[in-house]
C-alpha cells in the first residue's frame, strides 16, 4: 500500500510538471499576441481541459492587458482555472483581489462561491482519500475559512443560485469541524486535562449544533464534569442526553 501510495505521487507530480512546462515558442507567442487572440486561446484551453495552458494564456491577458476589454472575466476565469490545477493558494489570492477591486460586481456572489469551493480543496489531501484514510484531526482552519465564506454567501446573497449548493456543503463542514473538536476533546480527555475537555465538547454544542458528534460531546462533557465535581453541569447534560439520546449508556 505504501508503494502504490508513493507510486501514485511521483507519477501525478511528474504529470503536474509536464502540465506546466511551456516551450520558449509558446512564450514568445504569447507576448505576440493581441488581447483577442489570447483570450480566445484561454477559452479554448479552458474548454479543452487544459488548465495549465489557459493559466498562461490568462495570466498574460491579465499583466499585459490589465485594462482590456475582458479584464474581469479573464480574473474570473484565473480563479476557476487555479481551482482546476488545485492551486489554492493563487486562487485565494486572485479570488481577493477581484473582491476588493470588484465589490459591487454582478458575479461577486460566484467569487465568495468559489472561495468557499477553494478553501475546501485546501482541506482535502487527496492521497488520504484515495487511500481512505481519516485525517479528520488535520488543522481545520482551511475548512473554517470555507464554512465562513458559504455563511457569508447565504447571509449577503440568499437569493443566489449557488445558495443551495452553499448551504450543503456548511452541513458537510459542519461535520468535519464537530468530528475535529470531539477528536481533539478526546485527547484532553486522555491527558486528564478535564476543563479543556468539557470547553472543547461545548463547542460542538454551540457551534456544530444537530451534527452526528453531538452525542459523544455530551458523554465527554458528562465525563469532564465528573472529574471536575461539577455534579449540577453534570446533571444538566444528563438531561439533554436523556430528552435527545434517551438509548445511551450514562442516562439508563
Amino acid at each position: 500500500m505504501h508503494n502504490f501510495a508513493k507510486g501514485a505521487a511521483v507519477a501525478l507530480l511528474s504529470l503536474a510538471l509536464a502540465a506546466c512546462s511551456s516551450s520558449p515558442e509558446d512564450d514568445i507567442e504569447l507576448t505576440k499576441s493581441s488581447p483577442e487572440v489570447l483570450y480566445s486561446q484561454a477559452r479554448t484551453s479552458m474548454e479543452l481541459g487544459n488548465y495549465s495552458k489557459a493559466v498562461r494564456s490568462l495570466e498574460a491577458l491579465d499583466s499585459r492587458y490589465p485594462f482590456g476589454p475582458h479584464k474581469t472575466q479573464v480574473q474570473l476565469d484565473l480563479i476557476y482555472a487555479y481551482y482546476k490545477l488545485d492551486d489554492p493558494a493563487s486562487g485565494i489570492a486572485n479570488i481577493d483581489r477581484f473582491i476588493r477591486l470588484n465589490p459591487t460586481h454582478k458575479d461577486i456572489d460566484y467569487v465568495y462561491y468559489m472561495r468557499g469551493l477553494v478553501n475546501m480543496q485546501s482541506d482535502n489531501y487527496m492521497f488520504h482519500d484515495m487511500l481512505n484514510i481519516d485525517r479528520t484531526d488535520r488543522d481545520p482552519k482551511a475548512a473554517q475559512d470555507a464554512f465562513k465564506d458559504f455563511d457569508r454567501l447565504i447571509k449577503s446573497y440568499p437569493n443566489s443560485k449557488y445558495a443551495a449548493d452553499a448551504q450543503k456543503r456548511m452541513q458537510f463542514l459542519k461535520n468535519r469541524l464537530a468530528k475535529y473538536s470531539v477528536t481533539v476533546a478526546e485527547y484532553y480527555i486522555k491527558m486528564n486535562a478535564w476543563s479543556a475537555a468539557a470547553v472543547r465538547a461545548q463547542t460542538v454544542m454551540e457551534s456544530y449544533p444537530g451534527t452526528p458528534h453531538t452525542e459523544r460531546a455530551l458523554e465527554i462533557m458528562a465525563t469532564a464534569y465528573e472529574e471536575l465535581g461539577q455534579e449540577q453541569l453534570k446533571e444538566h447534560v444528563l438531561l439533554v442526553m436523556q430528552s435527545n439520546f434517551p438509548d445511551n449508556q450514562l442516562v439508563k
